[in-house]
């Protein structure tokens, strides 16, 4: 399997290429050069595997030859071996339609387990390949770095650059980030917005003097490993939901669009997807590119679903590219227009190609408590802001067949956002046994501006030369 980028002027790579490079050097993501496809047989043959082995027959077309059949097997049942849930993501009903696939399992409580667990994994299997040294850089909205500390912590061979927003994430997911005191783990909080720390990171990836000197790598959902590993789980809900003869909806929360993009790679694999349902917050960038074609950054408004609050969509562009007709130049130009400008306008081709398989829903703080008391008081369940958002949308999505049963992903546990399920339900849930002492641990942050030489200075005085 060969990845090409969206911008079309970065070399194409193997598997183990685009894992260990993040995002492409011309700026763009890396996609497949062409999706892997199941037939309708091939799909009702994995019904009732168990997640890992599911997890790898998924993933060696992406794979490909970086790495055997048997040994992915063993990575996979490595990764999920640490879920507190024997289903690693079971899937939930709340009423005769509705649906939650519970994601948050893994040990940071977030679906970024999912990925994060697998893609550690990974980076290690590929460096003890190679005399050489990784340097992940990142900028997380609440869940992503949490999940990637865990996933690397105490690995040689890793250094983690950890960047966060100052003030904007919750208690629990800046303490799972900054409690873990691995001599490889850095955190940072800048003063801005999560955009803010997303733009330093993607400037870091394309400033040459860093690059040619560290092994810079990607955790957050640029790099294409994390997004192929996350298309498992909209196999796994829609095998007990009856396909590949019976269709599903899928609702989800969405901020930085890589986990909704997964589904899509999941349609364009076979599996039959009947809506991809986008639910944004006030910060609704994506609703609006959807539902009008207007791709234009506001202002980022905190709420009290923090992984939403943003306005610069990354995994969009993949999206954008493939339903463009996978033209790069088209695509490069596309993407100087937005960053330079803030503004996008999608083309007609784009927005037809788009609309056959998604829509968009947007949800303020009323809709989101208003969601998170139906689940509780109607199907006994206790929902985070963040999936209480996608059963919002779930539940007045239009136009959708009365047969087709819609799956919100819950993103994450809800001890995560105590206050405002609290405030919303009555209901303070507790964390789970396993990260019960987190208020009582240490923590290690390092506060910078957002400007970006300091951040810059930072990193470099502490990561570690390639073949260092």
């Amino acid at each position: 399997m060969k990845y090409v980028s969206t911008r079309g002027q970065a070399p194409s790579l193997d598997f183990e290429g685009v894992t260990l490079a993040g995002l492409a050097s011309d700026g763009g993501l890396y996609v497949p050069e062409v999706w892997p496809t199941f037939s309708p047989d091939e799909i009702a043959a994995l019904a009732g595997l168990p997640y890992p082995e599911l997890a790898q027959k998924i993933m060696q077309p992406f794979v490909g030859d970086s790495i055997a059949p048997d040994r992915l097997l063993e990575l996979t049942r490595q990764a999920y071996g640490r879920f507190a849930h024997a289903g690693v993501t079971p899937l939930k009903q709340l009423d005769e339609r509705q649906w939650v696939l519970e994601l948050f399992h893994g040990p940071t409580l977030a679906f970024k387990d999912v990925a994060l667990q697998l893609l550690g994994l990974l980076f290690e299997e590929f460096l003890s390949r190679r005399d050489d040294h990784l340097t992940i850089v990142g900028a997380t909205s609440g869940d992503t770095g949490s999940a990637a500390i865990d996933a690397v912590a105490g690995r040689a061979k890793i250094d983690i650059f950890m960047l966060h927003p100052y003030g904007r994430v919750s208690d629990v997911q800046r303490r799972q980030m900054t409690t873990v005191l691995a001599p490889n783990v850095h955190n940072i909080a800048i003063d801005g917005s999560f955009d803010d720390a997303q733009a330093t990171v993607k400037r870091m990836f394309n400033d040459a003097e860093i690059t040619g000197k560290y092994g810079i790598a990607a955790v957050n959902s640029i790099n294409w490993a994390r997004l192929m590993a996350q298309v498992v789980y909209y196999f796994y809900a829609a095998l007990q939901l009856g396909a590949p003869h019976r269709k599903v909806a899928f609702s989800v929360p969405t901020g930085n669009f890589g986990d909704v993009f997964a589904g899509y790679v999941a349609a364009k694999m076979g599996l039959p997807i009947e809506r991809l349902i986008v639910a944004t917050n006030i910060n609704d960038i994506l609703h609006r590119a959807l539902s009008t074609g207007d791709y234009s950054a506001g202002t980022v408004t905190p709420t009290a679903a923090p992984s939403m609050d943003i306005q610069v969509s990354s995994n969009f562009e993949r999206l954008l590219f493939d339903a463009g007709g996978k033209d790069g130049a088209a695509m490069a130009q596309q993407m100087r227009t937005f960053e330079s400008t803030k503004a996008l306008q999608l083309t007609n081709t784009q927005r037809e190609s788009i609309a056959t398989l998604f829509s968009s829903e947007r949800a303020d703080g009323v809709d989101m408590a208003h969601a998170m008391r139906w689940a509780h008081e109607n199907a006994g369940e206790v929902l985070d802001p963040h999936t209480a958002i996608g059963l919002h949308a779930a539940r007045v999505a239009k136009d959708l067949p009365a047969d087709v049963p819609v799956v919100t992903l819950a993103t994450a546990h809800p001890a995560k956002f105590v206050d405002a399920v609290e405030r919303a339900t009555g209901v303070r849930p507790p964390l789970p046994v396993r990260v019960g002492d987190l208020f009582e641990r240490e923590e290690a942050c390092t506060r910078l501006s957002g400007d970006y030489a300091v951040v810059a200075d930072f990193v470099t005085a502490r990561a570690t030369p390639r073949h260092g």
